[in-house]
Formats: structure tokens, C-alpha cells, sequence
């Protein structure tokens, strides 16, 4: 079978979704292809923090109003480091808080928001293949055991680090830039209330340690171990007394796992993000340390860019602004890896043991939060550095 629509989107992550939901603000139909069932990507834990900005692109377009209700809005984090907390508070430095808000959640609403107008989605339907040519691109994809094809007039490939769309903009010549950072986070999701009424930030000699939350009775904790480190070296006897050693809580109440793994640090950047009727958006373009709390931010301001665009060529037939989408993209992306890459270089042990570098990690701290100057310029990034300057052209 044959289907045609516009745009052929590949993955039904928040890139994905929130493009489908602008173009169809915009009157140009969209076809939404996911390789998991609704159920996996509803329930699919990922990050949970919602710049100043990208909050407001929710709400303006229409997709906000569960993230108003159930939304945590935070004035600002809290640094922890050599047995002190310290809060940053973002509104008093810069006028900008931030929400948390669950990516499953804003997933939840866009899915919901779709569905709702008509749009189309096909769970469990395996991209495998993107042909481009002079005139669109054809998607080839697997649904319910038989192939299939989308014929469409530009494909958009949101299916993240180890989609189709990366792997075939880079057979196209696109240039990568890549790092690999020597630890990774181990994260749990489990249910035991929140140690603070904001984010934590912990900076200790064993190593970094996260502390968030995603309602008054389930928290989200990180923990960073080596790269190599198995789920195996880490039972829960040995995470439960490292979190409360690194975040200072010696009462941490152990609650029931909901979610337990290990994910790797790394940065990737893809330019260019395009190639004729072939662009890609979210992870597949880019990938940054999860530090900095950019990766879902990006995502939504690349696509709210891309609709932009793509509503210039189907109301005007003009390609302007779809020639400059990667350009227009760079600035925000680069300046959001500079600071997810700051914010992983201050709060991680890169040498365990060395008390040199161990000291300098405190002297920083100390510096950032005892200049308003030097947490200003934190939180202006964390507040903003993915989607200041991006508002809704359609």
C-alpha cells in the first residue's frame, strides 16, 4: 500500500507530535509514523524540564493547558556542594522560571491534541528506509507484517539517535561532531516525595547526583557512575545510601522502583539538518548531555522553526525559509551544548581522586553561587539557551 500526504513525519516523540500539531494550525496535512505502540511512547519516562519558552509554545499553541494545571513551575534549582545547598533563583536574576513537566506528559497532550483534529498516526509502523529525489521522498516502512509506503512532499525525520533519517543525511555527506563523555547516569524513577520543592543539583566528591520530581509523590534521581557501569554493580542496597550521601539526605525514604537503567553521555551535532526534501529535527539532528536540561527544549523549537517554514512554502511557494532552517537552528544548538557541556564539566568527577581537580570543582561552585554576575549567566542558559528568540509562526 501507498499512502500520500505533505509531510511524512518519522517518530512520534515531542518533535514529531508538536510539528504534526503546528502544521495542521497551518492547514497542511501530515502523517505520523511511530515504530513503538501509543501505549510504550505514553509511558516512555524521559526528561521533565520546560524552559520559559518552550512552556509558552505549548500554551500558545493550543497544546498547554494539562501542562498549566499539572505543571510544576519552578522559581529556580538548588546547588548542593560541600555539605551547603544554595538556590538559584532564576526569576529574581532573569524575569524566567522554568515547569517541570514529564516528557511522557507532553507527549500524552500531543497525542491527544492530534487525534482529536483528525491527524494520523500509525503506531508500531517501522520506518526502515527514506528515498528522496528532485520532487519529495518516499518513506518505506512496516506496519501490521506488511511494507508499506508514504509518498510525501518532505519527509522529517524526529526518530531520534539511531533513526533512519540521521543514517541517511549522513550517507548524504552531512558532517558530524561527536563527544563522549566518561560517565554516565544511572536514574531511577521511584515513589518517595520530593527532597526539595525545586531541582538539586549535587556536586560531591564521590560523584554527581540529581534529584527532580514528577509529582508530590514520585521523584526522579540520578547518580553518576563510569561509563562501563552495569545495572548489576549497581543493586539497590548500594544506590539507596549513595543518593543519600551525595544529595546530604541521610532520612531519603526508599520507595518502590517504577524505572531503573543506565544511559550514556555523549554530544552529537549534525549540519547540515537538511538536504532538499529530506530534514531532520530533535535527536537525530543533535544530542547533549542531559545536564543541562536541553534535549526536549531543542527538539520543540527546531519544529516550531521547520513549521514556520514549511507554512512559507505551501502559502507562498517560497523555499527561503526552508533553505535557511539548519542556519536558523546552529545558534540556539550550539549555545545549548555549550551549557549542557559547562553544567556536566561543574558538577561531574572527571578524575576520581584527584583532589586537585576536586578543589577547583568547589571553588567554581563557590563562585557561582556567590556571584550574581556568575549565576546570572546560569541562568539565563538554563532558563533559555534552546528556545529564547523562538516563537510560533503558524
Amino acid at each position: 500500500m501507498t499512502l500520500r500526504t505533505s509531510v511524512g513525519i518519522i517518530g512520534a516523540g515531542p518533535a514529531g507530535l508538536f510539528l504534526s500539531h503546528l502544521l495542521h494550525r497551518a492547514g497542511i496535512e501530515s502523517v505520523v509514523l511511530e515504530n513503538r505502540s501509543r501505549d510504550y511512547v505514553e509511558r516512555r519516562v524521559r526528561a521533565g524540564v520546560l524552559e520559559h519558552a518552550a512552556a509558552g509554545l505549548l500554551r500558545d499553541s493550543g497544546a498547554g493547558s494539562r501542562m498549566d494545571q499539572e505543571g510544576l513551575p519552578h522559581r529556580g534549582v538548588y546547588l548542593q556542594f560541600d555539605g551547603s545547598r544554595h538556590h538559584l533563583d532564576f526569576v529574581r536574576l532573569t524575569g524566567r522560571g522554568i515547569v517541570v513537566y514529564g516528557q511522557q506528559e507532553v507527549v500524552k497532550d500531543l497525542i491527544d491534541a492530534r487525534l482529536a483534529a483528525g491527524g494520523e498516526i500509525l503506531f508500531e509502523a517501522e520506518a526502515h528506509g527514506v528515498e528522496v529525489d528532485r520532487e519529495g521522498a518516499t518513506v518505506t516502512f512496516t506496519h501490521g507484517g506488511a511494507e508499506e509506503h508514504l509518498d510525501c512532499d518532505y519527509c522529517v525525520a524526529c526518530d531520534g539517535a539511531h533513526g533512519v533519517g540521521r543514517k541517511a543525511l549522513l550517507a548524504r555527506g552531512a558532517r558530524s561532531y561527536e563527544r563522549e563523555y566518561p560517565h554516565a547516569w544511572l536514574g531511577l524513577l521511584a515513589r518517595t516525595p520530593p527532597i526539595a520543592d525545586e531541582l538539586v543539583y549535587a556536586y560531591h566528591e564521590r560523584g554527581f547526583a540529581l534529584h527532580s520530581m514528577r509529582s508530590p509523590d514520585i521523584s526522579r534521581l540520578y547518580l553518576q557512575v563510569g561509563r562501563d557501569a552495569t545495572l548489576d554493580e549497581w543493586p539497590l542496597d548500594r544506590i539507596w545510601p549513595e543518593l543519600r550521601a551525595r544529595l546530604g539526605e541521610p532520612d531519603l525514604r526508599e520507595g518502590e522502583v517504577l524505572e531503573l537503567g543506565i544511559s550514556q553521555m555523549s554530544s552529537f551535532v549534525m549540519e547540515p539538518m537538511q538536504d532538499g526534501h529530506l530534514l531532520v529535527a530533535g535527536d537525530a539532528a543533535h544530542i547533549v548531555p542531559p545536564t543541562g536540561a536541553k534535549g526536549m527544549n531543542l527538539a520543540l523549537a527546531d519544529v516550531t522553526v521547520l513549521a514556520g517554514a514549511l507554512a512559507d512554502r505551501y502559502r507562498t511557494g517560497s523555499t527561503k525559509r526552508l533553505e535557511s532552517y539548519t542556519t536558523d537552528c546552529l545558534h540556539r544548538l550550539w549555545r545549548a551544548e555549550y551549557f549542557s557541556t559547562f553544567m556536566t564539566q561543574l558538577l561531574h568527577r572527571q578524575s576520581p581522586g584527584d583532589m586537585f581537580e576536586h578543589h577547583l570543582h568547589l571553588a567554581q561552585l563557590s563562585h557561582v553561587t556567590s556571584s550574581d554576575a556568575a549565576a546570572t549567566a546560569l541562568a539565563e542558559n538554563y532558563t533559555g539557551a534552546a528556545t529564547e528568540g523562538v516563537t510560533l509562526g503558524v
